[in-house]
């Protein structure tokens, strides 16, 4: 087992804000970016993060985006399209969504929707 799977998504989380702040970005933009991931409503995910869920229970109990499989790219030198341990694979696409939204990516494209 990863040691990510065991560690809490609190403890991550202000990373993650710095992240984007650094960059110009909200914490609410990243907030709106897990929540599409995740489903996890805004209070849900402040549950999450005060309870403080591993990565392993928080994808367990998430109803992960149905468009997920639309996210593709490279996160520290990994395809995330390649990874083959599920959970890895979502702790990896929030981690692409989340670099995205740093590198001032426009929201809509960041929350990927289907061509029709």
């Amino acid at each position: 087992m990863h040691r990510i799977f065991t560690t809490s998504v609190a403890s991550v989380y202000p990373h993650y804000v710095t992240k984007v702040e650094r960059k110009g970005r909200t914490q609410a933009e990243l907030d709106e970016v897990i929540t599409w991931l995740t489903g996890y409503d805004e209070a849900a995910l402040r549950h999450h993060l005060d309870a403080g869920t591993t990565f392993e229970d928080f994808f367990a109990q998430a109803a992960l985006n149905p468009d997920a499989g639309l996210i593709t790219g490279v996160v520290c030198g990994i395809r995330v399209e390649d990874v083959e341990d599920p959970l890895m694979q979502r702790i990896r696409y929030l981690d692409k969504l989340v670099d995205e939204l740093a590198k001032g990516k426009a929201m809509e494209k960041v929350l990927r929707s289907p061509t029709p």
